[in-house]
């Protein structure tokens, strides 16, 4: 099973960092169900920027705490990139 990295540009133009099997789906429940994080149900509509595939929960875990530990001027980099 792959899992991804992905980053979500929210109403309120901050950015979140998760980690999905199905970005998708799980784009889906950041906007319209219960599923979504605390953070981005008070900043709907969210939209989908980026995402990198990952071999593995923990490679995904760990790319997701790297991107969040990076200043928003990199993620952006990294988003246009």
């Amino acid at each position: 099973m792959s899992y991804f990295v992905y980053i979500l540009e929210c109403d309120d133009n901050t950015l979140y960092t998760g980690i999905a099997t199905d970005v998708q789906r799980r784009l889906d429940e950041h906007n319209n169900s219960d599923k979504g994080a605390k953070y981005t149900k008070i900043r709907r509509p969210v939209k989908l920027v980026y995402s990198e595939a990952q071999d593995d929960r923990s490679s995904a875990s760990k790319r997701e705490h790297a991107i969040k530990k990076l200043k928003r001027k990199e993620k952006l980099e990294l988003i246009n990139a």
